[in-house]
Formats: C-alpha cells, structure tokens, sequence
C-alpha cells in the first residue's frame, strides 16, 4: 500500500480535466474553452477552463486548481474539527454544463483530495461524484445515468453505488423549497477506506465515467425542436440551481473562505436564470411532470 501521493492526483485530474474538454468542444463544435494558468500562493496552480455563446452549449465550466494553505476553510474541516488549523494541500477538479437546448441536461461533477499535514491516521481523504439536473424528464436517460454511475463502482464493492446515491439525494437537495435539485447520481466525501491506492482508484473510475454517463444523453437531445415555453421553464429552472449553489453548496463556500479567485468560484453559475413569484407549471404537463414525479428519488436502474 502506497503513501498518499497528491502528485499522481494532480496528474490525473489535469487529464481528465484536457479530456473532457476537448470533448465538450467537439459537442458544441462552435466555440472554445478559454485556458488560463494561474499560479497559486505557496506553490499552488490554478487552471480555468470557461466556454461560453456557444451553439450547443450555452455555458460551461471545467476547472482544476491545487492549493496550499496554512489551514483548513471550515468548509473542509467542519466534519473533522481535529483537521482544523493545520496546513493542508488540496487538488480538486469541479465542472459545470449549462446547454443551449431545455431537453439537455445540466451536469455537474468534482473529484476532490485533501492531504492533511499532521491529522493523523486520517490526514488524507477523497470525495466528489457527479449528478443530472434535467429540465425535461425521459426514463431512458435517467437509466443510461445511473447504469453508468452503478458501473464505476462495481469494482470496488456491491454496497457503494445504493450507499453514493443515497449521499447524492440528500446533498442535492433544496431544503428551503423541500426540492431535489434534480436526479441525482454519486456523492462520497471524507473516502479513504482500504488505503490510498484503492481509494484514488475508486476517484478515478468515478471521473472516467462522467464522460460515458452524460455525452449519450447531450448527443440525443441537443437536435430536439424546443420554443420558447421550454426555454422559459429551462431559465426558471436555472433559479434553483443558483440557490444552490449560493445558498447551500459546501464548494462554493470553501472557495469563497480559501481566498480562491472569486471568478473561477462562481464559474458555475448559469448565464441566464430567471425567479418568479409563487408561480407553479399547470397540471398535466411536461414542467408540472418534473415536480410530481420525475425528481422523486427512486430506482432508477429498473424504473
């Protein structure tokens, strides 16, 4: 068993961060990533990659940084009080996918590590996962998400994908408006069972798998006609996602306590979003399906 080794983390996460670039844009096939390379205080890096205006994909985000510090934000330390105060290193990747089309999903997905100088037996750990935030709901996506979810963890034990879906609903969850964000998918934190090696494996099948989980669907509903009663759902929808990630989110407030640059922080948020009073779909639609039934923690495996 190897000792935690925050250098073969950054690696990893640099190319899988390349990847799903250059695949996002072949998606969109009109525009690209902005690539910046910041240096960071102590040593860090910091590498934005930011797409925006594009045809398919209205916004979108991939960002890795690795940061040093002389302590823990209390984002990263509230559940392990023990950790708080001491230096640290932490290498994350976090993305975003805001399409154009209302019948596209929104993603989002992060790998995280932490290495903790003097914590202990528990001075290192991984966490992260990705999750599905559809507008319009179709069960064959739903199936395609969490099949692909379910797979990246079969490896590593039959108890994981029921145990990191269960995490995802929770987390992603509105409480102020008793709302799923949307249908879910994987979310760990604080990982480092069966050491090192085994953990940053079971992170890396999880990151490989995010590309396989979400193009399928982006490829089949990126041509479907929409107007302009779907785009205005899509936009209303967006609302939610920004409470979220505002109101709630454990990333955004860690980057916001680390000093992390604020434009890469909230890189996230959507370009356009709109709120409206107290209003609610009518009955029997497609927008008042998502809310009676589609967002509904389930099985999604065999609906």
């Amino acid at each position: 068993m190897s000792e935690p080794n925050i250098d073969s983390v950054n690696t990893y996460l640099m190319s899988l961060q390349d990847d799903i670039v250059r695949r996002l844009e072949a998606a969109d096939g009109t525009t690209h990533f902005a690539r910046e390379q910041i240096p960071g205080p102590g040593g860090g890096l910091s590498r934005p990659r930011v797409l925006e205006g594009g045809t398919e994909i209205e916004k979108a985000a991939v960002q890795f940084t690795h940061s040093v510090g002389a302590a823990l934000p209390p984002a990263a330390s509230e559940r392990r009080p023990h950790l708080a105060g001491k230096p640290f290193q932490a290498s994350a990747i976090s993305l975003i996918v805001h399409p154009r089309n209302p019948y596209v999903p929104t993603t989002h997905a992060n790998l995280r590590f932490f290495l903790v100088e003097g914590g202990g037996g528990d001075s290192w750990y991984f966490g992260g996962g990705f999750d599905l935030t559809p507008y319009y709901g179709f069960v064959d996506d739903a199936r395609h998400w969490h099949r692909t979810a379910k797979a990246a963890l079969e490896p590593f034990g039959d108890d994981l994908y029921p145990l990191f879906k269960r995490q995802c609903d929770e987390y992603f969850y509105l409480s102020h408006r008793n709302e799923p964000r949307g249908i879910g998918g994987l979310f760990f934190d604080d990982w480092n069972r069966d050491g090192f090696d085994q953990s940053f494996a079971l992170a890396a099948s999880v990151g490989d798998h995010f590309l396989p989980a979400y193009m399928p669907i982006f490829e089949r509903r990126k041509g479907m006609d929409y107007g302009e009663r779907e785009r205005d759902f899509q936009l209303y929808r967006r609302g939610r996602y920004a409470e979220f990630n505002l109101a709630i989110d454990r990333g955004t407030r860690y980057g916001i306590q680390s000093g992390r640059r604020i434009e890469s922080v909230l890189a996230s948020l959507p370009p356009v979003a709109v709120w409206r009073y107290d209003w609610h779909p009518e009955p029997g639609t497609e927008e008042a399906r998502l809310y009676d039934d589609f967002l509904k923690p389930r099985d999604w495996i065999d609906p």
